[in-house]
């Protein structure tokens, strides 16, 4: 309150009264004992005093060693390139109809290439919850979102055509149609003030860790 010129209201003031004089009590009781002499409380306070003291210097080290704004900035800017979309990556708007078994799939891609409609049979026929219902639509999205015999499948697919086999993976059997293929968009990120507190604070912990590190690196153990 005092650092910050703010007036302690009195009803507060009271309690600190009590407080102090409450500790003031059990610190001369605890004397009259004799308990400042015992073994207990000698280790006690021999942790709390290297506790305090680590403190200390742990404090001392990141107010000498702060991150400075080139140095976030740096770390901003390498997390937003790892999210950049690589050079041609593709996203795919895929429609798929999961089945249990082989035979079933191939039957579905027979019915769709006599003229069945891809939607209809995926909402009476695919075991997947989520897509079924809604015609086997994946929505867009990126191959890697997808297990690897999928992703395989639907990279070699152009706008509009459909698996000529039934692709299999963990869950059954797919039979996976491409509704519209575009090039990947970065995502939306926040911007780097948005995030530079949280990224300061990453920075100064990973500071601290290497500078524990390269004490205890360099300290001689016999």
């Amino acid at each position: 309150a005092a650092r910050t010129g703010q007036p302690i209201p009195p009803e507060v003031q009271g309690q600190l009264r009590e407080e102090i004089i409450a500790r003031e009590v059990f610190m001369q009781e605890a004397q009259r004992r004799g308990l400042e002499a015992s073994p207990d409380y000698r280790a006690k306070m021999e942790l709390a005093r290297q506790s305090v003291l680590i403190g200390e210097l742990f404090a001392d080290f990141q107010k000498n060693s702060p991150v400075t704004d080139a140095e976030a900035k740096a770390e901003y800017d390498k997390v937003i390139g790892s999210q950049a979309p690589a050079a041609g990556a593709k996203e795919f708007k895929a429609r798929h109809i999961l089945v249990e078994k082989e035979d079933e799939a191939k039957a579905v891609i027979a019915q769709i290439k006599n003229g069945a409609k891809f939607e209809d049979i995926a909402k009476k026929q695919s075991k997947d919850p989520g897509s079924g219902a809604q015609g086997g639509d994946l929505g867009w999205a990126n191959p890697s979102g997808y297990v690897p015999e999928f992703a395989d499948a639907l990279g070699k697919l152009a706008k509009g055509q459909m698996t000529e086999a039934p692709v299999k993976s963990q869950f059954g059997w797919h039979v996976i149609r491409v509704d519209d293929v575009r090039d990947a968009k970065a995502p939306e990120l926040p911007s780097f003030d948005a995030v530079k507190p949280q990224i300061v604070q990453q920075l100064q912990q990973q500071k601290l860790v290497q500078f524990q590190q390269d004490l205890r690196g360099k300290a001689k153990v016999e």
